[in-house]
């Protein structure tokens, strides 16, 4: 006899195992490309190894995470120039600075960095690429533009001078470290600044200025033939050229060959012939995808509309575990990008398990269920925050702020995506084909009886076997006399006209039940 198998589990276990093999896979990102050469396959002791790790799209904490291993990476190969192929329209500044501080005070200590343009280095991506030692851009590209915006916002004031002052010191800080014109960096972040170059005769080469700032040495400076940059209603954005005439690009040049050529001729130094690409890993991918916030709202819907199903369907199914997919993959890819650490895990777990107690162990709901929620709103609140694992999980700038906030716009929009849905789902789910059969249908209803409000007379002297007769058509209700008493009775079995003579058959409380007498 074959053993039965209860498939309405399967999608669990399905689930779980599903589970384990995402965390296992974006927990521990592998190369894609296999197993990577050593230095010394690589290079001899006379030729120095570039190695380009390309920086693309959206600039977030996935993408600092993986600049960095790709670093490590680079770094193990025994690479003496990192170039970072830029790409990117920009994105987040607190991801974008911690990739700036990254190169200047690590990754530029240890190898040349250098930003190759290829296409646009816009906002954010303008602040790393200033980051690097060189700037060298392709034909027809662009760098620039990074004043800060807040999403539904508009900064006006104080506010958006405090926005301002914390970018504006990150561009000097490049400025500094890599001697690039600072005025003209200044004018990427802030409108109100005009930017004049102005030649200075006795070095026969260009300065650059702030309007407020212009020198009155007409012996040292050709104040005369002095030419505006930026005006004070822009935000400076330069082409290849303009970037090279101005001093932010070192070069121009057609392809990635000519990059290292202009490298190799300045810096006198031979390049291996390997050319080394380090991409991201399809694992790193995912987790940047995972936290976008589009998705994040949809894994948050899933989560609440599967738990939603499974408690109006029996069993444990699909729904379930759909859920418990969606609720690990919030979890995992917070922990990945370093915004949840294990403690905000630990809290979250703990609310989970205290919840599922009060549910299924205990009668009622209590305290419980009231603590199990709200630790896992104290452990979703905290990985949406950065902070070491020995820190509270409080938002302590403006970025942590505005990281939260973005954060919970997802989570909110996830909530009302999921009351849309369950409203109509409440009307669509019991009548769906899809999920029909996963309910019992209710038992079709019995005859109705009439129902008398009429007691027997407890004055009446009646027993089991005394004759009578109906008054009343007994459906099977009705009425009978029994030694001139009036009694409700009931008949059991078929209807009985009125006028038959009956018997009493059983006497069940003040329920009288008769028969027809044919005899």
């Amino acid at each position: 006899m074959k053993r039965q198998i209860d498939r309405s589990r399967i999608p669990v276990w399905a689930a779980i195992l599903i589970c384990l093999g995402v965390w296992l896979c974006l927990s521990d990102p592998v190369n894609d490309a296999g197993a990577q050469p050593t230095a010394g396959s690589l290079s001899n002791s006379q030729e120095v190894l570039a190695v380009v790790i390309p920086c693309k799209g959206m600039i977030d904490d996935g993408l600092y995470k993986s600049i960095r291993r790709r670093c490590d990476q680079a770094l193990a190969m025994g690479a003496g120039y990192l170039l970072f192929e830029m790409q990117t329209y920009g994105g987040l500044v607190k991801s974008a600075d911690d990739i700036a501080k990254y190169l200047i005070l690590d990754v530029g200590k240890r190898a040349h960095t250098v930003a190759w343009i290829t296409t646009e280095a816009i906002s954010a991506g303008a602040m790393i690429s200033v980051s690097c030692h060189d700037i060298v851009m392709l034909e027809k590209t662009t760098i620039g533009d990074c004043a800060p915006i807040l999403m539904g916002d508009t900064l006006e004031g104080v506010e958006r001078e405090k926005q301002e002052s914390f970018i504006r010191a990150t561009f000097l800080r490049a400025a500094e470290a890599n001697k690039y014109p600072a005025p003209l960096l200044k004018a990427m972040v802030t409108q109100k600044i005009e930017v004049y170059r102005v030649l200075n005769t006795k070095t026969n080469s260009w300065e650059y200025f702030e309007g407020d700032a212009l020198p009155t040495d007409e012996k040292l400076y050709n104040l005369g033939g002095k030419e505006k940059i930026d005006s004070a209603d822009e935000i400076l954005t330069l082409t290849a050229a303009q970037a090279k005439e101005y001093g932010i690009a070192r070069e121009v040049v057609q392809d990635l060959e000519g990059a290292l050529s202009f490298l190799a001729a300045r810096d006198k130094i031979t390049f291996s012939p390997k050319r080394i690409v380090l991409t991201t890993t399809w694992s790193e991918e995912m987790v940047r995808w995972l936290n976008s916030p589009v998705v994040m709202s949809i894994l948050v819907m899933l989560t609440m509309l599967g738990v939603y199903v499974e408690f109006h369907t029996p069993g444990l199914g699909l729904a379930g575990g759909v859920a418990v997919i969606c609720l690990v993959l919030i979890v995992c890819s917070k922990y990945l990008i370093g915004l949840a650490n294990w403690i905000e895990i630990a809290v979250f777990v703990i609310g989970l398990i205290l919840l599922a107690v009060e549910l299924f162990l205990l009668p009622g709901f209590g305290i419980a269920g009231f603590a199990g929620i709200t630790c896992m709103i104290a452990g979703l609140f905290g990985m949406l925050i950065r902070n070491a694992p020995g820190e509270v999980p409080w938002p302590t700038d403006r970025w942590a702020w505005q990281t939260l906030l973005d954060g919970l716009v997802a989570i909110s929009f996830g909530c009302l995506g999921f009351l849309i849905l369950a409203f109509f789902l409440a009307k669509r789910l019991p009548k769906s084909k899809l999920f029909r059969g996963l309910s019992l249908a209710p038992v079709p209803a019995g005859p109705t009886l009439p129902i008398s409000i009429v007691a027997p007379n407890p004055a009446a002297s009646i027993k089991v076997g005394d004759n009578g007769k109906a008054i009343t058509t007994l459906r099977p209700a009705g009425q009978a006399r029994f030694a001139g008493q009036v009694v409700d009775v009931v008949s059991e079995g078929a209807f009985i006209p009125a006028g038959s003579e009956i018997r009493i058959r059983a006497i069940e409380g003040n329920r009288v039940i008769v028969r027809e007498d044919k005899a």
